[in-house]
């Protein structure tokens, strides 16, 4: 993959655009484009600044209705998740399971990883409270006896239920495989209730700029869902959906992931898969060179790290684009090393890796060199990290490797290819935030706050193309979108300023004029 050189992103900037259906007829002045007119012409005077279709290139939107059930605990303090748990045992019927989501692995700091904490304000009510990093949960004791929790149940990945000293579990439940035994036995939602949140979820992301977004994920029930939700009409945001390959997949399952390539609806579809090398740091599942300061850290998901190249192989054979989840040093470093041994397969579609949370000098240069992206969260780095490294992940990691994080502007000025994205919903989705943290290295909404790792801040051009010309590279999708050349698919983020003239602190005041998608508006704000 040829990395997007930054001339082709967004520069100057189009105020006036022509369309012909679907696509980008032209881009010039007003006077150029009334010149352009026909039967049937439709002219929208939105008075802003236009920039190709901004794409949230790593986003969970099915997924993530499951992530997102239940009381919202985001950057919550323990006392204030207790009470919040407490008011809902108090509203629900008895017996009736409570759900939170974006819970604060800090909160956990003193008593370890348990969900037995909630027991006296829980009561009898099932609880699953999932972390923000998405790969653990904790569970009270209602649920650990409802399940029958022993702490010596297996699984084909790395999953597992934790327990103390005395082998008792803890109700801490580490990565996906054991998260999906305990919600087996939880009451689902309705496809018809989950399609209702799903378009929530995709009119929010319009309004907000987003016109595409690389779904990371194709869970279950997405198709049923997808399909209720467009009997209401075309999608607010087209959706490219990459199904997870679970680690130790078999080759049946290979066959099945391979099969559903081309999946599609109106503005959907399924095309490539994902991978995951590792967890979390937070949790102490991140795959790292060396033990973080638990002595965690030094295993794969993958129980036999060699069944990943295989898959990977497997699919670069059938032209089947792949991203990765690879967040600790080694965990990356295996990827590229099994990239690399692909050869001349690697071009037969676009790889990627995601997160990319601690990475050495060494590193960095891999991605330019092996022609494989790197689609990052700095967000994550800005609200989960703090600069004194008394936060979590950098504490496990220590000074050494927590200072390589995130390391945005130094893989982007290697030469590679840098897509960005929020991870939604482990991290909020408006790109006007996403790109302000981006080059602040900062919360926006918290002025103030001393920035982490601000070298490896991203200008204001480079951070606009992570969102525009990388997204569409990073997933072979530069011959299709990423731009407003002629030709190109008619995707459009109007704005009523321009982000390269605006300082950084004011881009979430930047108002959305409207969000074009295939050449009409999903989002219209006059």
């Amino acid at each position: 993959m040829e990395p997007a050189p930054a001339s082709d992103g967004p520069a100057n900037p189009v105020t006036a655009i022509a369309l012909s259906g679907d696509r980008v007829l032209a881009t010039g002045t007003h006077d150029e484009m009334l010149g352009l007119r026909g039967p049937g012409t439709v002219i929208d005077d939105f008075a802003g600044t236009v920039y190709p279709g901004f794409t949230d290139s790593h986003t969970h939107v099915i997924l993530g209705l499951e992530l997102t059930r239940g009381l919202h605990l985001t950057d919550l303090d323990l006392d204030t998740v207790r009470a919040r748990v407490a008011a809902a045992a108090a509203e629900l019927p008895d017996g009736a399971w409570i759900h939170g989501w974006g819970a604060d692995p800090n909160i956990f700091t003193g008593s370890g990883f348990t969900g037995r904490i909630f027991d006296d304000v829980a009561g009898d009510h099932p609880l699953f409270i999932r972390m923000r990093d998405a790969h653990s949960a904790v569970v009270n004791s209602t649920t650990i006896d409802l399940l029958g929790l022993t702490g010596r149940e297996t699984f084909p990945d790395e999953s597992r239920i934790g327990v103390d000293d005395q082998g008792v579990p803890t109700g801490y439940v580490l990565e996906l495989a054991a998260i999906d035994l305990v919600l087996s036995q939880a009451p689902p939602e309705t496809i018809a209730q989950q399609a209702d949140r799903v378009w929530a979820v995709l009119t929010g992301m319009a309004a907000s700029g987003i016109a595409s977004t690389h779904v990371l994920d194709f869970h279950r029930g997405s198709r049923e869902i997808l399909e209720l939700a467009e009997e209401r009409g075309d999608l607010p945001v087209r959706l490219r959906f990459s199904p997870i390959v679970p680690a130790g997949a078999s080759e049946a399952q290979l066959r099945e992931f391979a099969e559903l390539q081309g999946l599609r609806g109106r503005r959907w579809r399924v095309e490539g898969v994902k991978f995951m090398i590792d967890g979390t740091v937070d949790n102490g599942s991140a795959w790292l060179a060396e033990p973080d300061c638990f002595g965690q850290g030094l295993r794969s998901l993958w129980t036999d790290p060699e069944a990943y190249r295989a898959a990977l192989r497997y699919f670069a054979e059938r032209g089947v684009p792949t991203a990765t989840h690879a967040i600790g040093d080694r965990g990356v470093d295996f990827v590229l090393d099994a990239l690399e041994s692909l050869g001349d397969l690697r071009a037969n579609a676009a790889h990627r890796i995601e997160h990319i949370e601690t990475i050495p000098d060494e590193t960095v240069q891999r991605f330019a060199a092996l022609g494989v992206a790197a689609s990052m969260q700095p967000i994550h780095g800005t609200h989960h990290t703090r600069a004194d490294r008394s936060d979590n992940w950098s504490v496990r990691l220590g000074d050494t490797r927590a200072a390589r994080g995130w390391r945005c502007a130094d893989i982007r000025r290697s030469g590679a290819v840098l897509a960005l994205g929020s991870d939604w919903p482990v991290t909020p989705y408006d790109p006007r935030a996403m790109l302000a943290d981006t080059i602040l290295r900062y919360p926006v909404e918290r002025p103030g706050t001393p920035p982490v790792q601000p070298e490896q801040a991203l200008t204001r051009r480079e951070a606009l193309e992570g969102y525009t010309v990388h997204a569409a590279a990073a997933s072979g999708l530069l011959d299709d979108e990423g731009t407003l050349a002629p030709g190109k698919r008619a995707n459009l983020t109007v704005l009523d300023a321009d982000l390269l003239d605006t300082p950084p602190e004011r881009f979430p005041e930047v108002g959305v004029l409207a969000t074009f998608v295939d050449g009409v508006p999903a989002h219209v704000n006059r």
